[in-house]
């Protein structure tokens, strides 16, 4: 019998490639958890106070907080009041990394976090809404002998939210306020060896500038950056996974085309599915290790992006092709004949009366099915949420790629709207997955409804179509385990990616859950492409064999009773593909 791998191939075989396949995802899990480090890794700095002793200079001076070329350094402003040093005169200077250390372009990105330590004092207490001006230049260089070079310069703005939580009484002047963590830079790459930041902020009583915000006693940095074990780890997955992809794809497409009929809707999903997870897999990461791009965090995104569109896509439409109608099917299973069609022969109409069959009404789904318009309603909300995302991430990231501190985080709107876009994407993302298991369930409660048909079939015919059904239920439940784990590492990562913004309630993630659910899709697809090839056993003339609706008198059997109509591969790609018309679009 011809068809899918997923319904010829014999048990024990699949059951040797469901092992196989389980054993590369545990390996993916370990390969995360005992071979990768954590993801990424925080280092904190102190910044050093350096006194610029030239006003109005002219010439841009990088003030060094140690080594030959160290700046003049201050402990604390008592001691730069006692020696008549202006705030303005105060540079605030931190070196990545620390001594002794160097960046590496495996670190890919770079993320800083600014935190003020301010002192209450009763008379010079933070107002509400009080805004912080910072006047910020960013310098690298790749030896500690040559001059440093100007990389960013920016005139930024953020917003103290600081609690003072004991009384504001003179006994408590002196103790610190608790401030939040306040976005400060972004750099999509780390191609330079060493990073230096001279901070300072200005003031200016006339014109309102950094008045009202507290006795600022101290700066602190905390720098956030890949690990560089991990980047490999994660460079040599994706180098691994690419081919077996790429592949599979080539195969599962060139078996497609060896059929005589076109390519119906699922199997053209299915191809594209193969192309976006191809698409996220090419390591072009490789070239950020010898190239400084800082836009691969941005293209990193965009790629995931179209993915994430792709994945959810196919879902829907994957479950979409397989609901069922039953009205076909009865005229076939209670019928004294074969149903079989074509536009020669004679209507099913005319053989069945006493079933009423309407072509005009049950057949026109299925030629509903096979068209990518009819799931516009459901589809549509899933390109136009990754848009928002394109959008969101470019209002951002691909500010950052000209100026690395700027944040949509600094500003009331930019807060609020970024916040209200996590909640909203993390509702969705739910959302998706209980109208796909909604879906789901409508599968599976028209599947049981054939089942009562099944009785009048033979034995060995019964438990042959028992198995396909059981099959397809168990690949649907597969689907709706990665549809869920995907869901859950969406939610995460959109945590994750703003996780500075929501206090101390934070999402730990090791390793293993990155490689484990990237793992994972790229098993997901690699299974869909080989389960629903055509199977080898028949081409040619043999599947395009009885396409029109005949009459049977003498087939009173139910020995010869099928679950699909004879068009044995022309209307879809599976039988549980064939048995099932398409439901009535809501």
């Amino acid at each position: 019998m011809a068809g899918a791998i997923i319904e010829n191939m014999s048990t024990k075989k699949l059951v040797i490639v469901g092992v196989i396949l389980l054993l590369f995802q545990a390996f993916a899990f370990m390969v995360g958890g005992l071979i990768a480090p954590s993801p990424t890794t925080a280092v904190h700095y102190l910044a050093t106070k350096c006194v610029d002793t030239v006003k109005h200079r002219q010439e841009t001076k990088w003030f060094m907080p140690w080594g030959p070329d160290q700046c003049d350094k201050i402990r604390t402003f008592d001691e730069a009041m006692a020696k008549k040093i202006e705030a303005n005169n105060i540079v605030f200077a931190v070196h990545i990394p620390m001594p002794n250390k160097e960046m590496s372009p495996w670190f890919q990105f770079m993320l800083v976090i600014l935190q003020f330590d301010i002192a209450f004092r009763m008379y010079n207490q933070i107002e509400d809404g009080a805004m912080v001006n910072i006047d910020v230049g960013l310098a690298y260089r790749d030896d500690t002998v040559s001059e440093w070079t100007e990389m960013a310069h920016s005139f930024e703005q953020r917003k103290l939210s600081c609690n003072f939580t004991t009384p504001r009484t003179f006994e408590n002047e002196g103790r610190y306020y608790e401030c939040d963590l306040l976005p400060f830079m972004e750099v999509g790459s780390v191609g330079h060896k060493y990073y230096l930041l001279n901070i300072r902020l200005p003031v200016n009583e006339r014109k309102k500038v950094n008045v009202g915000i507290g006795e600022i006693k101290d700066i602190r940095l905390v720098s956030i950056h890949q690990n560089g074990g991990f980047t490999k780890v994660w460079f040599a997955m994706k180098t691994f996974l690419t081919p077996s992809i790429l592949i599979i794809m080539i195969w599962y497409w060139r078996r497609i085309t060896l059929m005589s009929r076109p390519p119906v809707l699922l199997e053209k999903v299915i191809f594209a599915l193969g192309i976006s997870m191809t698409f996220i897999n090419i390591p072009v990461e490789w070239f950020s290790i010898g190239f400084n791009w800082t836009w691969m965090l941005l293209f990193g995104d965009i790629r995931q992006g179209i993915f994430y569109s792709m994945l959810l896509s196919f879902w829907i439409i994957f479950c979409g092709e397989h609901l069922m109608d039953t009205q076909f099917f009865a005229a076939w299973v209670l019928g004294s004949g074969q149903v079989k069609k074509c536009e020669s022969c004679e209507p099913a109409t005319k053989i069945f009366p006493e079933l009423g069959l309407h072509p005009t009404k049950k057949l026109q789904d299925q030629t509903e099915r096979n068209r990518f318009s009819v799931y516009w309603k459901q589809v549509g909300p899933i390109v136009f949420g990754s848009f928002c995302l394109f959008i969101f991430d470019m209002c951002e990231r691909g500010v950052q790629l000209t100026n690395p501190f700027y944040s949509i985080w600094a500003s009331d709107i930019g807060t609020e709207l970024a916040m209200a876009f996590i909640i909203v994407a993390g509702i969705c993302a739910c959302l998706y997955f209980l109208f796909l298991c909604f879906m789901v369930f409508q599968v599976f409660r028209n599947i049981s409804g054939k089942r009562t048909s099944l009785p009048a079939m033979s034995k060995a015919r019964r438990l042959h179509y028992e198995g396909l059904i059981f099959r397809f239920k168990f690949l649907m439940l597969v689907t709706l385990t990665c549809a869920a784990m995907t869901v859950i590492f969406f939610i995460i990562s959109q945590v994750n990616e703003g996780h500075w913004h929501w206090g101390e309630h934070t999402v730990q993630v090791n390793s293993a859950f990155f490689t484990g659910i990237y793992g994972m899709w790229n098993l997901y697809v690699f299974a869909i492409m080989f389960l629903y090839a055509p199977s080898h056993k028949r081409y040619g003339g043999e599947q395009s064999s009885g396409q029109c609706i005949t009459r049977d008198a003498g087939a009173n059997s139910g020995e010869d009773i099928q679950l699909t109509t004879t068009i044995t591969h022309v209307d879809g790609p599976t039988e549980i593909y064939k048995m099932t018309g398409k439901e009535a679009q809501q």
